[in-house]
C-alpha cells in the first residue's frame, strides 16, 4: 500500500527557511513542552514565566545566563564545524575536558606571567589538547573510514577515566597535594584569573568575547576561503570533490582538529574565567559537550547564530538550575533540551524536503 504522503527533494531552498524554520523549531518545542506540563498537571505559562525570569530577565539572571552560555557557545561552535562538513562530532564533551587539562597546566605552570600572557598561553594549551584528541577521530575516520560518532562518543568515556585518574587517583601535577582527604585540583594564580567586565550592571565574561571572536573567524573561514568552499563540496558531494582533486583525508583530519580545538578553547574558558582549577567532578557534571550539540542543531550550523543560541540555551539551562526543587517539575530542562533537539532534526528535513501528497489511483487514471 503507497503511502499518500511523500518527501521530494528541493531542488533550491528559499532563503526565508533558514529562519523560519528553526524559529518554527523551537516554537514547536515550547508546545510539546507545554503540553507534556499540562499533562503532568503543571500550569505551562506559569512555569515558563518563572524560567524566563530566572533566566533572562533582570541584569543578575542575564550575567548568569552569559556565563552558561559561554562554554555552550564554544561546545556549539564545536559541533557546528564538524557538522558543516557532515561529519558527527559527539566527542565535544571529551575534547573539552581535553582543554581543560591543557590550560590548567598552563595556568598552574606559569602563575606568576602577566595576565595577558597567561591567557593567551592557556588559550592556546586547551586548542592544542583538545585539536589533538580530536584529530585522532579524524585519522580514524579518514583512513580506516571508522565511524566517527562512535569513535568519538567512546574517547569521552576515556577523557573522563583520563580526568579522573589525574585529581582522584595519582598524585599528579594538577592535584592540589594539601587535599588528602577530599581531592582536588591546584587553584590557579590570581594573575591566571581571566577578567569578567561589568557592562551596565551585566557581568560580561571575557571568554564570552572569545566566543564572539571565534565564532566570526570560522565564519569568514568557511565563507570566504578556499578551504570552506572545499568543505562545502565535501559536504555535498564527496565523490565530486574527489574528482576535483580535492584532498579529502587531509581535510577531514583538519575539520576534526579544527572542531577540537574550539571545544578545547571552551575547556580552557571553563577553567581561566569560572572554576579556577580543574574541577574534575564539576566539569563533567555540566555536560557541556552533549548541549553544544543541540545548540548547533538549533543554530543550523551558523557560527554568528550559535553563540547567539547558546545564550537562549544557558539561560535555559541557568533557570534550571536556580529553580529546582519540589515545586518545579524535575529534569524538565534536559526535556526541553531534547524536544529541541528533536525539532530541529525534523525541521532540518523540512528545509531539505517538501510534503507531497501522492495522487489515488483512480484520479491518474481518470
Amino acid at each position: 500500500m503507497r503511502s499518500p504522503v511523500r518527501l521530494e527533494r528541493r531542488l533550491e531552498q528559499p532563503k526565508w527557511l533558514n529562519w523560519v524554520v528553526p524559529l518554527a523549531s523551537l516554537v514547536a518545542a515550547l508546545i510539546l513542552g507545554a503540553l507534556v506540563l499540562w499533562i503532568t498537571g503543571k500550569n505551562p505559562f506559569d512555569v515558563y514565566q518563572r524560567i524566563f525570569e530566572r533566566g533572562f530577565a533582570g541584569k543578575r539572571a542575564f550575567s548568569g545566563a552569559l556565563e552558561m552560555a559561554t562554554p555552550l557557545a564554544f561546545t556549539g561552535l564545536c559541533a557546528a564545524v564538524a557538522f558543516r562538513m557532515g561529519l558527527v562530532n559527539i566527542g565535544g564533551e571529551g575534547q573539552f575536558y581535553m582543554g581543560a587539562v591543557g590550560a590548567s597546566y598552563v595556568g598552574i605552570s606559569l602563575g606568576g606571567s602577566p595576565t595577558a600572557i597567561t591567557i593567551t598561553l592557556m588559550c592556546l594549551g586547551g586548542m592544542v589538547f583538545g585539536s589533538v584528541y580530536a584529530a585522532i577521530v579524524g585519522v580514524l575516520r579518514a583512513r580506516f573510514n571508522t565511524n566517527e560518532i562512535i569513535t568519538s562518543l567512546m574517547m569521552n568515556y576515556l577523557a573522563a577515566i583520563f580526568l579522573n585518574y589525574l585529581i582522584f587517583n595519582s598524585k599528579s601535577f594538577w592535584r592540589d597535594p594539601d587535599s588528602p582527604q577530599f581531592p582536588k585540583g591546584k587553584t590557579l594564580n590570581a594573575r591566571a584569573d581571566w577578567n569578567t567586565y561589568s557592562i551596565f550592571g551585566i557581568n560580561l565574561p571575557i571568554a564570552f568575547l572569545i566566543a564572539i571572536l571565534a565564532g566570526s573567524a570560522v565564519w569568514v573561514l568557511y565563507k570566504r576561503t578556499r578551504f570552506g568552499f572545499e568543505v562545502g563540496v565535501l559536504a555535498d558531494s564527496p565523490k565530486a570533490a574527489r574528482y576535483a582533486g580535492i584532498r579529502t583525508t587531509s581535510t577531514i583530519v583538519i575539520v576534526m582538529a579544527l572542531s577540537g580545538a574550539l571545544a578545547g578553547l571552551g575547556g580552557a574558558a571553563d577553567v581561566g574565567n569560572f572554576r579556577g582549577l580543574l574541577d574534575a567532578k564539576g566539569i563533567q557534571m555540566a555536560g557541556y559537550g552533549y548541549t553544544g550539540i543541540v545548540v548547533a542543531a538549533l543554530a543550523r550550523r551558523n557560527p554568528l547564530v550559535t553563540v547567539v543560541v547558546a545564550i537562549f540555551i544557558g539561560g535555559l539551562t541557568k533557570a534550571g538550575y536556580a529553580l529546582q526543587g519540589p515545586d518545579f517539575p524535575s529534569g524538565l530542562v534536559g526535556t526541553l533540551q531534547g524536544l529541541i533537539l528533536f525539532s530541529a532534526v525534523a525541521g532540518e528535513i523540512l528545509i531539505k524536503y517538501r510534503i507531497r501528497t501522492t495522487p489515488r489511483r483512480s484520479e491518474v487514471v481518470a
